[in-house]
């Protein structure tokens, strides 16, 4: 049993205090403008741990307030990844749905005196907001009548503005030493189809409108953000209370805890987009990318990523995660499941003068499995280069003139004499094969020469070359060139039925998977993770 970590204390103390347990629900409020990434799935882990804890709803809601960057595509591509994580919801809801009531509370609030129509620029308004150590300047535009506004708002509505004529914002506190308070724009026009109200609605909600009024029209009891919304707590409380309902007796809180971040790694959408603009990356799918759906085709693992996110925990302090420890959970549970296969990359002829038929040899797949395989041996194998040695050193172990070693699965043998080619170069070796099997010695993967076949290789290493991208501005510059290297091996016959799903070890090398562009004539496996570590 885990200690509970601060959010779990201060639901503990709400219930002590009368908070009924059955009340508890909990979100967890993607925007469709990109694919979910690692720091996503700690919000997604958090909110799926506290309501399956506390029996509470876990609530699936798309907060598409934005038709210039939402699409479609990302709705579907987000529910893809957290099916694909293990997590279910009980509802999936949008901010869009809300739409129309979030309409009708700004009109409640300009009502209130609180809400008022601005018929300035958003850069005039930025402008006279100032700095968090200089006073506001308040709009012209600020004491006009409630009668006035919600007529204008209205307008707004029907769509007599254009864009960037006017906006709603609430009226709160200009000189607030917190930015957030300084009049936030609640509605701004935006004549753009949306994906799905398409073209209902010309006005649309900001985030800080529209976010924290959902919650409360959902009835979440505790809104848990990452820390970059710290300052925007005040105002989620403030609007709160402004449209509260007397009956209403569930009042959402936000809470804030540490985002995620990776060394190496981007942990930002808009980050990841500009990528995938540059061409950098191909694509949200890139194995490269930290993004959930990158993760998967790289060869990642539900339960590795999860359990990665369990042990990092909960907490309100910032600070970077290594790289190691996101691999540190892929390996032990790839070592678990992955099939053991032999693949040579760097091929090395040997020839066994006394072997001439071939031999099919029985093998287990994995150490946890009953699966088993068979593996032609013939007289013709193919091993690495690099464990062939013509003149032995005293730290060398592997295959030498006069040495004897194993292959893996099969028999000892010994190298006998080489045979170079006109440049000089080694065309094959002559070896012995001895069929009584010695212990210490040295074990070599291998494949048959006759039965291997071409397949082609993805290596990946760390994206960037700085440890902390995400803080540097022009991030871009740092791309790692050679963080993606094709190759060429020779693989045994078994991983010709190779799956997609599947992952598999191949042998003394590290974990591979098979890539969703290859065919039938053209394998191509992706490198999930390597025995050495890359960065």
């Amino acid at each position: 049993m885990h200690p509970k970590n601060f959010l779990e204390k201060i639901i503990e103390k709400d219930i002590k205090k009368g908070f009924p347990k059955e009340n508890l629900s909990f979100r967890f409020p993607p925007e469709p403008n990109g694919y979910l990434h690692l720091g996503h799935v700690k919000s997604i882990y958090l909110n799926f741990y506290l309501a399956e804890k506390y029996k509470g709803p876990f609530i699936l809601r798309f907060d598409d307030t934005n038709p210039l960057k939402e699409e479609s595509k990302f709705i579907q591509a987000i529910k893809k990844d957290i099916k694909w994580l293990g997590f279910k919801w009980v509802k999936e809801t949008y901010a869009s749905d809300y739409f129309l009531k979030l309409y009708k509370l700004a009109k409640k609030l300009i009502l209130k005196g609180k809400a008022y129509v601005d018929s300035q620029n958003k850069q005039e308004i930025k402008e006279q907001r100032k700095t968090s150590y200089e006073v506001g300047i308040k709009s012209p535009f600020r004491n006009r009548s409630k009668k006035e506004n919600i007529k204008l708002f209205k307008k707004m509505k029907s769509g007599f503005f254009n864009e960037g004529e006017c906006v709603l914002r609430a009226k709160i506190d200009m000189n607030s030493p917190n930015l957030k308070l300084r009049d936030p724009i609640m509605y701004r026009i935006l004549k753009k189809k949306h994906y799905k109200t398409k073209n209902k609605w010309v006005i649309y909600p900001t985030y800080d409108w529209a976010h924290g009024q959902n919650d409360y029209l959902e009835k979440i009891s505790h809104s848990l953000c990452t820390l970059e919304f710290k300052h925007n707590n005040p105002l989620y409380n403030w609007f709160i209370l402004q449209i509260k309902n007397k009956n209403n007796v569930i009042l959402p809180k936000q809470y804030e805890y540490s985002r995620l971040n990776l060394n190496y790694s981007l942990m930002s959408k808009k980050k990841i987009q500009s990528l995938i603009k540059n061409k950098l990356v191909d694509n949200w799918d890139d194995p490269r990318l930290p993004t959930i759906s990158g993760l998967r085709r790289r060869g990642f693992t539900p339960k590795s990523i999860c359990n990665f996110i369990k042990e990092i925990g909960i907490s309100k302090r910032e600070n970077n995660i290594d790289i190691s420890l996101l691999e540190f959970h892929l390996k032990k549970h790839l070592n678990k499941i992955a099939e053991r296969v032999m693949v040579v990359f760097n091929p090395l002829t040997l020839i066994i003068e006394n072997f001439k038929k071939t031999k099919w040899l029985i093998e287990k797949n994995n150490h946890n499995s009953d699966i088993y395989r068979k593996i032609p041996f013939s007289r013709e194998i193919y091993i690495e280069s690099k464990d062939f040695l013509e003149t032995k050193t005293d730290n060398f172990f592997r295959l030498s003139i006069g040495q004897k070693v194993r292959l893996k699965s099969a028999f000892l043998i010994t190298a006998k004499s080489i045979i170079k080619n006109n440049n000089g170069n080694i065309k094959y070796i002559l070896c012995q094969l001895y069929k009584k099997k010695k212990k210490k010695q040295a074990t070599l993967h291998w494949v048959s020469k006759i039965y291997s076949f071409p397949i082609n290789i993805n290596f990946y290493g760390k994206l960037f070359n700085i440890k902390f991208p995400n803080k540097v501005k022009n991030f871009r510059n740092y791309v790692n060139e050679n963080s993606k290297i094709k190759a060429k091996a020779y693989a045994e016959p078994y991983l010709k039925n190779a799956k997609p799903e599947n992952k598999y070890q191949f042998i003394r090398s590290g974990y591979f998977c098979l890539d969703k562009e290859s065919s039938s004539k053209n394998l191509i496996f992706n490198q999930i993770v390597s025995f050495q570590k890359n960065y």
